[in-house]
């Protein structure tokens, strides 16, 4: 970030930016703080999921009176599915600096061990190969999952099976339809096939079982292929990407980061000079997939459909070729406390406490008293 701060300092010379670097887990409440105290910084890179929470507080400014009069902005270039978190009332409030969908890692070496040819496709085959790869006596087990992100990680599920978790609009919860209990049933079922010890753990945290071949799949962004390479070269040729195995149709997930600037910013000409920057071609080239470490999506068309974006990089195109599938809506400001309580039902599900169906109700009720429908 600072590399390109160097650069448009170079062109700005009159503009100074200082940065203010919080951890992204305590990110969200401590802008709130700010904002509270009056003390809001002019713009933020901020959880894509963010974006409509502060700006149905009125937090953020209408960015699209700006993007109209750009030439550096181009509003159509964006792909929908990375935008859908940065509109509020219809309106963009962010701009998607990166993104990332869901997709499945699979150790190709376990898999070839287990005479398997390939990854699985369908929900049935997920469900036989990782039965297949599933040995407790050798502390091998088919997928790692992970109960307190369950909220996240089944939406593509639930989605492949036809079902969604809100309407379009975000007005109506429909969390407990038969299509959304199918797909929370057989991703919490698949926790018979995962390693016991990170069942409460996360995805980050438990990047590991992976590593060290004691779960043969992984279902993740595309920053878990980034960890891999970094942290674990000596099997950089024993694992693959593969699509999300589907049920009625494909799906994924996705998840990214936007820029915003808020509305107690006095320098909002400066600040919008500086998120027009960052929001060239050239600059989220740079962010996503221009360094050796860069494992993200650029979240405009142009650069995802040009094969130089992924040179030395090809496993991550497959991430990008996911995003003609279908995606769940969750489009609210509710849905953080709305994914809070799923996240703790499907955790006791995974632990065998609550049915997936019970789960689901239950989460359906909390979710209408929060936004009615």
């Amino acid at each position: 970030m600072k590399k390109l701060y160097a650069g448009f300092h170079k062109k700005y010379p009159n503009i100074t930016v200082t940065f203010n670097n919080i951890p992204a887990d305590s990110e969200a409440q401590k802008l709130v703080t700010m904002v509270a105290g009056g003390t809001a910084p002019d713009v933020a890179y901020m959880d894509g999921g963010s974006v409509s929470d502060f700006a149905s507080k009125g937090a953020l400014v209408n960015l699209e009176s700006y993007i109209a009069g750009s030439t550096v902005v181009k509003k159509d270039d964006y792909v929908a599915n990375f935008t859908e978190n940065a509109i509020y009332n219809g309106s963009m409030y962010g701009l998607p600096f990166d993104a990332e969908t869901t997709g499945l890692f699979y150790r190709k070496d376990l898999f070839e061990q287990a005479g398997i040819g390939g990854p699985p496709k369908t929900f049935a085959e997920m469900e036989a190969d990782a039965k297949k790869l599933t040995n407790p006596s050798k502390k091998q087990y088919g997928i790692a999952i992970f109960g307190p992100e369950s909220g996240y990680y089944v939406q593509p599920f639930v989605a492949s099976a036809g079902g969604q978790l809100l309407s379009d609009d975000g007005k109506k919860a429909m969390i407990d339809s038969p299509e959304a209990i199918r797909g929370a049933s057989f991703y919490t079922g698949l926790a018979k096939y995962a390693p016991p010890a990170y069942l409460n753990s996360n995805s980050y945290d438990g990047r590991v079982a992976f590593e060290h071949g004691e779960a043969a799949m992984y279902i993740a962004g595309s920053w878990f292929g980034g960890s891999l390479i970094g942290e674990a070269p000596k099997i950089r040729d024993k694992w693959a990407t593969a699509p999300l195995p589907q049920d009625k149709e494909c799906a994924t997930q996705v998840a990214g980061d936007s820029l915003v600037m808020f509305d107690q910013s006095k320098n909002k000409d400066a600040a919008w000079l500086w998120l027009q920057y960052l929001s060239s071609k050239e600059s989220l080239r740079t962010w996503n997939v221009g360094q050796a470490d860069s494992t993200e999506l650029p979240p405009i068309k142009s650069l995802l459909t040009d094969p130089n974006s992924f040179k030395g990089k090809e496993w991550l195109k497959s991430f990008a070729d996911m995003m003609s599938c279908k995606i769940i809506t969750t489009n609210s400001p509710q849905w953080g406390q709305i994914q809070d309580r799923l996240n703790s039902n499907l955790t006791k599900v995974v632990y065998g406490k609550m049915t997936a169906e019970a789960a689901m109700q239950d989460t359906q009720k909390y979710a209408t008293k929060l936004i009615g429908g």
